[in-house]
């Protein structure tokens, strides 16, 4: 049965909503013509992601944690849940955080979807599937994850964030949406994130090494955040519960990503090799004809494209501008 169809008037509750993503997508509800209320505890999000929605009357923000629970006054059509840290640097430093999200937070959410008997959507992850023995990853593959590895507080709370979305779907009824991220970059990402668009324009716009770790020859498929807030509201809009992966096909090596970042800085940064951090996955692409055939998403920002608008983001934030 094909879902209700959301209206002009639609209004959405987003967590996460100063971080990289949740921001992004804050403004795509707004361009519908959304009234959106934000929530975020600003662990890692940052208000100045949200700075340029301070007049408009339709956007409302609260500091607040979710996995404390959540009430919202008024009618609520969508939740939409985002909060998350989702960087290396977080695994390491705020893991009790990450599960609490993931979990208790994941619940809450899930209890406000249903008081208000609105649609749910989940942002899941790649790391579900943990360093993958299948390439690439369908949604239908259960993942190689290593439960009580430094990862294991981010895969872990999303696979149980997923069970919990399915639990409620099934047993409440509640309708449910999944959206399994892929790596993605752009605009708003912290530049102490850790991660690898981060640390490479960062070490290249500073003249310091660029640190490869391993060999290089480990892949990532890189979306651009346009793209990747494209297929999110796709997945929102559809009518199909079970999760969709939202991704590039696109596979670069870590090696060659240096190279490209080092290209389109102009950097004479060298590149250099450290050891592979333990469980960092040797491959990542996403299968996603499910979102093109279901949902009629493809990615459309290339990579050179989508490097060079981040190239200016990450030159104007070291410039401290």
């Amino acid at each position: 049965m094909p879902a209700e169809k959301l209206s002009d008037s639609t209004r959405a509750v987003v967590s996460g909503a100063a971080g990289f993503l949740g921001s992004h997508l804050c403004d795509r509800l707004l361009a519908r013509g959304w009234e959106v209320v934000g929530l975020d505890n600003l662990v890692t999000g940052v208000p100045e992601n949200l700075a340029h929605l301070g007049g408009e009357r339709r956007f409302s923000f609260r500091r607040h944690d979710v996995s404390e629970g959540i009430a919202i006054e008024g009618p609520v059509d969508c939740v939409l849940h985002f909060a998350s840290p989702a960087s290396p640097v977080d695994f390491a430093q705020i893991p009790l955080d990450i599960l609490r999200v993931g979990t208790f937070g994941t619940q809450a959410m899930l209890r406000l979807a249903e008081d208000k008997g609105a649609r749910f959507l989940l942002a899941s992850t790649s790391e579900v599937y943990g360093d993958p023995l299948v390439h690439p990853q369908p949604e239908s593959y259960w993942g190689n994850v290593n439960p009580i590895g430094p990862r294991s507080c981010y895969d872990e709370a999303k696979r149980c964030a997923e069970a919990f979305t399915f639990a409620y779907h099934r047993t409440r009824h509640l309708e449910t949406r999944i959206v399994r991220i892929f790596n993605t970059y752009g605009s708003r990402m912290r530049v102490d994130d850790g991660r690898v668009i981060p640390n490479y324009f960062r070490q290249a716009l500073q003249g310091e090494p660029i640190t490869v770790y391993g060999d290089g020859s480990q892949t990532r498929s890189l979306c651009y955040v346009d793209d990747l807030i494209s297929g999110a509201l796709a997945v929102l809009d559809g009518p199909d519960p079970d999760p969709f992966n939202i991704g590039t096909q696109y596979e670069v090596t870590m090696l060659e990503l240096a190279q490209r970042v080092k290209r389109v800085t102009g950097s004479s940064s060298e590149i250099v090799f450290q050891p592979l951090p333990q469980d960092d996955p040797k491959q990542r692409r996403p299968d996603t004809q499910r979102a093109k055939e279901r949902l009629g998403w493809e990615p459309q920002v290339a990579i050179e494209e989508g490097l060079a608008l981040t190239h200016e983001y990450f030159r104007l934030a070291l410039a401290g501008c």
